[in-house]
């Protein structure tokens, strides 16, 4: 799980998500919506929804914004069709990449993301061209204050989790693909809604970038996909040291 640690390492290097809050927000909204639309708007009567908004609020979320997102499912002018689309390929560094949308314009969407790939020092690959450098895992996520370390990892692996890492600020439990939901039920009657359970991509093999100018492009190559309406959720392989970090802009 050192990938996640460092994932964020990378993401929040230069305190630039403050810039970005506004957009984060629209997707963690478009995520929520979604929800509600899957099943009732009640979080209490839809898991979806509960984990949702649990997500959203660990990223600050307001809670009006919240609100509003489930509002907007049961509107029933102009809703929203979202479907999911994945794109795979490699980065500058020859990094694997794999990126996850919701769009209700595919088309669009294709087109937005090959440009990225295109114009950033990337390329664009087929389904599946990268993915076996990746194994399909469930992510459950809990704020370090939720337990004690080895309370969490005792729980967790009772629960059936395969692994826990807890680091500052966070447990992070892996599950197999069809255990994440009983896991995430056993940790949530003993620990609450947890701030984050998804099904994740945890790569395999890693890729070294050592070099400062293919570090700083592969980064700006990330921020770009990330910036896209479109791209809910962007994982890599890439492995950039300490060192390396520290001298970019």
């Amino acid at each position: 799980m050192a990938g996640h640690s460092q994932f964020k390492n990378i993401m929040y290097r230069k305190g630039a998500q403050d810039a970005k809050k506004a957009k984060m927000f629209a997707k963690l909204a478009r995520d929520i919506t979604l929800a509600a639309k899957s099943g009732m708007p009640d979080p209490d009567k839809n898991p979806r929804l509960r984990l949702a908004i649990a997500a959203a609020r660990a990223e600050s979320m307001p809670k009006d914004n919240i609100e509003r997102a489930i509002a907007k499912a049961s509107q029933t002018a102009g809703g929203d069709d979202y479907v999911a689309t994945r794109y795979e390929g490699f980065g500058p560094g020859k990094v694997a990449v794999i990126v996850e949308c919701l769009t209700d314009n595919k088309n669009r969407t294709a087109g937005n993301v090959r440009t990225i790939f295109g114009k950033r020092g990337g390329a664009m690959g087929e389904t599946g061209s990268v993915a076996f450098n990746f194994e399909r895992i469930g992510y459950i996520q809990y704020p370090l204050a939720t337990a004690e370390a080895d309370a969490m990892f005792e729980a967790a692996l009772e629960a059936g989790a395969n692994d826990v890492t807890s680091d500052d600020e966070h447990h992070e439990i892996e599950t197999l693909p069809d255990d994440l939901n009983m896991v995430t039920e056993a940790l949530e009657a003993k620990y609450g809604t947890p701030s984050a359970s998804r099904l994740d991509w945890k790569p395999m093999v890693k890729t070294d970038i050592t070099d400062v100018e293919v570090a700083q492009k592969f980064l700006d190559f990330i921020d770009a996909l990330e910036d896209d309406d479109d791209v809910q959720k962007v994982y890599h392989n890439a492995e950039i040291s300490e060192e390396i970090l520290e001298k970019l802009v």
